[in-house]
């Protein structure tokens, strides 16, 4: 990786509700600083479970985030959240946990604890402890906030959890302690062992679903949320959809995908067989991927993926947007997964009308097409942080 450029963060989280509620108490919002290269992340856990618990973490994280990316004074934010939250009638107090990762992708980062479980910062193979101090609110002397502090480099991992994931089973003959942090970190530790470039989205999954193992009946007895922030060399991917405007072009169109340092997807069928001609490669789509009412995945030598456009395209939207949720590996299942796991991702759009699929004068399919796309970029760079650029040729 270029010395200047700047770390990618990887981040996703896995929650779930304590059996028995609608909602999951515990929130974790993650969003990109406007302008900077900056990635602001609030867990907060809110008292009790349920929708009072959910509306007390959501107004906590959403009020850290305003003050983190307004770069408000640590302390003064802490008062005024704990001011602003609802009192519960039952205990007649205000409370919710936070833990809050600015991290600004050059390196420096820090991470602001209140409450919750220490986080984790794991860092070749094992976990460091961070320079960290205390700062203490002459308003609320119960409450102490922890401030840690250090420059991160490539690989590290910083891991969040609510006490749900600490405490999962307490109580129970097999684990009458519940999980604990060194357990915890025990399991992980294990898990990069075994696979070193684990995503954020399966490490997050993985550590959730073990501590629901360690559940009676493996049922939740508290909300369960685990966040990780992956530090890594960007995962880069191309897609191409749809030819060129002008057939001259599709020598050029073929040769940008080819010379690409990254991962490569075409979604097209007229765009794989330009592709395939202009490179002379061989185009082979295997008919048994068809499935789900989906069209088969093709394959080609130096392309990681070849599907059909629109449809495959429709579908990955509403994958990746959580409107949908397939059953089987599809062919958009596929490529959702493709641009999840990816983190810079560069969408070429041919804007030639397919004549092939309906009247020219009618350019119908190719407004869908930069419609769809355009849906998906920014779903990829709203909902999981990614970078994203599109071009049309």
């Amino acid at each position: 990786m270029n010395a200047e450029e700047p770390l990618f963060l990887d981040v996703d989280y896995c929650g779930k509700r304590k059996t028995g509620q609608v909602v999951c108490g515990d929130s974790f919002f993650s969003r990109k600083v406007p302008g900077k290269s900056r990635v602001v992340s609030v867990l907060s856990d809110g008292l009790g479970s349920g929708v009072k618990a959910n509306i007390l973490s959501s107004m906590t994280a959403s009020m850290a985030l305003r003050f983190m990316e307004g770069d408000t004074e640590i302390l003064r934010s802490a008062e005024v959240i704990m001011d602003a939250l609802p009192v519960c009638r039952e205990r007649g107090i205000s409370y919710a946990t936070f833990t809050i990762v600015d991290a600004v992708l050059h390196g420096w980062t820090r991470v602001i604890e209140m409450d919750n479980p220490p986080f984790l910062l794991v860092r070749g193979g094992s976990i460091v402890t961070p320079g960290k101090r205390e700062m203490a609110s002459s308003r609320w002397k119960d409450r102490k906030i922890t401030v840690n502090e250090f420059f991160a480099r490539p690989e590290d991992r910083i891991i969040l959890f609510s006490d749900g994931v600490t405490q999962a089973g307490m109580g129970s003959w097999a684990n009458p302690t519940g999980w604990g942090e060194e357990k915890c970190a025990g399991f992980i530790l294990r898990l990069l062992r075994d696979k070193p470039g684990m995503s954020s989205r399966e490490l997050s999954r993985q550590i959730v679903s073990e501590a629901l193992i360690r559940e009676p009946h493996e049922r939740a007895g508290d909300d369960v949320t685990c966040a990780v922030m992956y530090f890594r060399s960007p995962r880069k991917l191309m897609v191409l959809s749809g030819p060129p405007f002008d057939k001259g072009r599709d020598g050029e169109y073929a040769r940008m995908l080819k010379t690409f340092p990254g991962k490569k997807a075409v979604c097209g069928g007229t765009t794989a067989e330009i592709v395939a001609r202009e490179l002379g490669r061989d185009l082979v789509t295997d008919l048994e991927t068809a499935r789900g009412g989906m069209p088969p995945v093709s394959s080609m030598e130096g392309v990681d993926l070849v599907t059909e456009g629109i449809l495959t395209l429709t579908l990955a939207s509403k994958i990746l947007d959580g409107k949908d949720i397939p059953r089987e590996k599809t062919s958009a299942s596929r490529l959702a997964s493709l641009l999840v796991e990816s983190d810079r991702i560069r969408f070429v759009v041919g804007t030639r009308v397919n004549e092939a699929h309906q009247d020219p004068t009618l350019p119908v399919e190719l407004e869908m097409r930069r419609n769809i796309i355009r849906t998906i970029v920014r779903i990829l760079e709203e909902k999981y942080l990614k970078e994203v650029s599109l071009s049309f040729i």
